[in-house]
């Protein structure tokens, strides 16, 4: 009764704290909500690993890089939309994350999380260094007239097309509960996830699962990677701050957790873009969701003690 009043509270508190921020200054809600996309959509692939495979890839963030990479080069080459390079990239980087995960990962498996880290954390440094000898340290660009697109209410004016990050976001979860549940392979990959012995038992093939699970969560970062540089710059260490906020992402919502993403990234661009909101703590948004962990880490724990 009393959890029930207290997830009661926390709603209202949240659709007032939403409504007030409409009220006050709604590019706030519009502008984290659309940063929330780009974290989700970057986040879920991790998760998907940490909750099958249970191994934190620290070179999350540079497979994205490497895919952005890609797609860059794919574009200059031919000149197709990003948008129409999203399937031939996920298939690269799917096959990519497969050969990484064979030749490096799965020796790590039964090692000490430690070793499981510093090899990742060595992959990720590698990719970024053989980025900078390749393509050198400058920032590459690709305009597009779409990305300019706005929407004017009133005296509220603002861009619509990073929506599409929060479309992908949602795609994402929506897909891969309906993969996880519906398909046989997905059920296989949850058995995995939750007892690989057990799976093991009856008949999975357990380190073709992980594979197949590595390979996948590689094709939705690519995809991401083709997105992400309709938007953004590029350069070799742009994606090494995604893999923390990734990491720190899958914390608050839960290992295992795909929907809670979404709900995490949203109170992170929010947060970000509340704090951006004034000069004076403009400064404190980077590390928002360094803050965000540590409050929802110990509020666990203490909730932990009173049970």
């Amino acid at each position: 009764m009393a959890n029930k009043r207290n997830a009661t509270l926390v709603v209202v508190l949240i659709i007032v704290a939403v409504a007030a921020i409409l009220v006050w200054r709604p590019t706030v809600l519009i502008n984290g909500i659309q940063a929330a996309g780009l974290y989700a959509s970057i986040a879920i692939p991790m998760g998907l690993i940490l909750g099958i495979v249970h191994i934190v890839n620290l070179a999350h963030g540079e497979f994205m890089m490497v895919a952005a990479y890609v797609t860059y080069m794919l574009c200059i080459a031919t000149g197709i939309d990003p948008f129409l390079a999203m399937l031939p990239v996920a298939l690269v980087t799917a096959v990519f994350g497969f050969v990484v995960y064979k030749l490096t990962i799965k020796q790590a498996l039964k090692s000490p999380e430690l070793n499981q880290l510093i090899l990742t954390f060595g992959i990720g440094i590698s990719l970024t260094q053989v980025a900078n000898l390749i393509f050198t340290s400058q920032t590459r660009k690709i305009s597009f007239d779409y990305v300019s697109a706005s929407v004017d209410i009133g005296d509220l004016s603002f861009g619509v097309f990073k929506f599409v990050y929060i479309v992908i976001a949602v795609l994402m979860v929506v897909g891969l509960r309906l993969f996880l549940t519906r398909t046989t392979t997905g059920k296989a990959a949850l058995a995995v996830g939750q007892n690989p012995r057990g799976a093991a038992i009856v008949g999975i093939d357990v380190d073709k699962t992980y594979g197949f699970v590595f390979a996948l969560a590689s094709a939705l970062l690519g995809m991401m990677g083709a997105v992400f540089i309709t938007t953004s710059s590029i350069f070799p260490a742009v994606g090494s701050p995604f893999t923390m906020k990734s990491f720190c992402l899958i914390a608050m919502a839960g290992i295992g957790n795909i929907p809670g993403i979404l709900g995490a990234s949203i109170l992170l661009g929010v947060s970000e873009n509340f704090l951006k909101a004034f000069r004076a703590t403009r400064g404190w948004a980077d590390i928002v969701f360094f803050v965000l962990i540590i409050t929802v880490i110990l509020g666990r724990s203490i909730k932990g003690k009173k049970a």
